[in-house]
């Protein structure tokens, strides 16, 4: 697969046409879900040990995952124009620093739920999945699935469509407006900006580095950590080993067809879904399907159409530039 992030005229039509049979392949059934595999890598983060680092100023995984990714923060061009027909934008760069909540500017954060006076601290992020929707259905194939089980977004590609977030059963990528590609070829009925969300740090992992998140969490608690890394196999024994020896439960071996972020509890995770959703929490722990398995029903409306009206107005837009760049030479 292409980790390449270098965009020309001629592979971004590339692109879109590889896109276009993808959305075929789903509008005509050709998509199939697939179970996760464990030749990838996988993170465990296990609720019976995260304390939030209540103690401390930020979480130690909040704090390492917003530095290690700052230099990927958007910097929107100001004024930012609202999205196209919609007469509104998603503008984050006015609240960096909010925490509590996913953002373009914050890929992690630790959710807290009480559980009959006990507390519960739940480090999130984008759950990596095995077969991600996300990426599958990105009509313009800025979304990868890498061998190593991150799923990442190639910003050079993103237009902000936000049907990643649409299809994500957790709702995970988020917005800036102001900012890439279709800020070059306005007007265009897509985009808006670009969506953001955690990498699993894919960029250390090629480099033989755990992500940024474990990594402060060991430095800070060391054998008493919460959150292991390695390959999803032996991450996927160790949690069955440890749910085995605390009567415990397993989130994210079967949920949305398997996923590279497991989670373990002593309490069932409907419970806990029950305390996110009684907050009112975008983030919630349902039990959920893959939505792949449901989308040929709506995908060529989905995806087709979008998709052509797109790539027609991309592909005018790139003419149109020629055209002109053609006459100025004259």
């Amino acid at each position: 697969m292409n980790e390449k992030n270098g965009l020309t005229r001629r592979n971004f039509l590339k692109k879109g046409a590889m896109v276009t049979a993808i959305g075929a392949a789903c509008a005509t059934g050709m998509v199939e879900t697939a179970s996760a595999k464990t030749g990838t890598y996988a993170t465990l983060i296990d609720l019976t040990k995260c304390d939030g680092c209540k103690n401390e100023p930020i979480p130690k995984c909040v704090e390492a995952c917003r530095r290690e990714n700052e230099k990927k923060f958007p910097n929107p061009v100001e004024p930012i124009k609202d999205l196209w027909p919609q007469k509104t934008h998603d503008d984050w760069s006015k609240k960096r620093d909010v925490m509590n909540t996913l953002t373009p500017y914050n890929w992690t954060t630790v959710q807290k739920v009480d559980m009959e006076g006990e507390e519960i601290f739940i480090p999130r992020r984008c759950m990596h999945c095995d077969n991600p929707p996300c990426a599958n259905l990105c009509p313009f194939g800025a979304l990868n699935k890498y061998s190593d089980g991150s799923v990442a977004i190639n910003h050079d590609l993103c237009m902000g469509g936000a049907k990643c977030k649409a299809v994500c059963p957790w709702h995970i990528p988020q917005r800036q407006s102001g900012v890439g590609i279709y800020l070059k070829l306005q007007p265009i009925p897509a985009g808006g900006g670009v969506m953001y969300k955690c990498d699993l740090c894919h960029e250390r992992i090629k480099k033989g580095q755990v992500p940024a998140c474990v990594e402060a969490c060991e430095k800070r608690l060391g054998a008493k950590k919460p959150l292991f890394f390695g390959r999803r196999d032996a991450i996927l024994k160790m949690a069955h080993e440890r749910a085995k020896e605390i009567n415990g439960f397993i989130y994210g071996e079967k949920e949305n067809g398997g996923t590279a972020t497991l989670y373990l509890s002593r309490i069932p995770f409907e419970r806990i879904d029950s305390k996110l959703k009684e907050a009112k929490s975008n983030l919630t722990m349902e039990k959920v399907l893959n939505p792949l398995r449901d989308v040929n029903r709506w995908a060529k409306g989905f995806v087709i159409t979008p998709l052509i009206s797109a790539l027609g107005a991309i592909g005018l837009a790139l003419y149109r530039r020629n055209k002109e760049g053609k006459e100025k030479d004259k």
